[in-house]
């Protein structure tokens, strides 16, 4: 990882002028290159500083989140099997925005799963790119922010971040009544 890291920051910290933009292009080419969200995002803390590496952190996610959305339409096959995916990790149930934001904090849970997610719960483009937006403010802030931080904790702060984010993520859940249909059409002699 720590590779990787010395790769990015060397390589856009050689180009000043158009680092930003070639840190937002990062973004959208990281899933063809296979670097962790994480990284790209501590890396733009380590280059930009908290806040600008949060702001351009926001833009590049935000716009691979839409770059995905129009890209997985042209591919039926691939996107039936990300649905397979989905329906074995997560069940039929949908995940709600703030669910979908906890995980997105979770470093081993595939971000385009995710967003897979929210194209089911936002249906057209404007709906998406707005909810995409929301989601990704706490993923971007937080890795940038305590990014350099989050390599220097034990396996024991790991273990509790994570039982942590679970916990958010129950408490979380759409929470809903399921009422049969004998009970909702009950009759005025079966209540005495």
């Amino acid at each position: 990882m720590n590779e990787e890291l010395s790769f990015i920051v060397g390589f856009i910290g050689a180009s000043s002028i158009l680092a930003p933009f070639i840190f937002v292009t990062l973004h959208l080419l990281r899933q063809f290159l296979f670097i962790p969200v994480a990284i790209i995002c501590i890396s733009g803390g380590i280059l930009f500083g908290p806040a600008a590496g949060t702001i351009y952190s926001i833009l590049g996610l935000t716009l691979s989140s839409l770059l995905f959305y129009l890209v997985i339409r042209k591919f039926p096959k691939t996107m039936e099997r990300l649905l397979k995916l989905k329906n074995k990790l997560f069940g039929r149930r949908n995940l709600n925005v703030g669910q979908i934001t906890v995980l997105r904090l979770i470093p081993f849970v595939h971000y385009h799963l995710l967003s897979l997610c929210l194209m089911e719960k936002k249906q057209g483009l404007k709906n998406f790119a707005y909810y995409s937006f929301l989601t990704n403010i706490p993923l971007a802030f937080f890795y940038t922010v305590f990014g350099s931080y989050i390599s220097e904790f034990s396996p024991t702060m790991i273990v509790i971040l994570l039982f942590s984010l679970t916990v958010l993520l129950y408490l979380m859940r759409e929470k809903y009544t399921v009422i049969t249909w004998k009970e909702f059409f009950q009759t005025a002699n079966d209540q005495k």
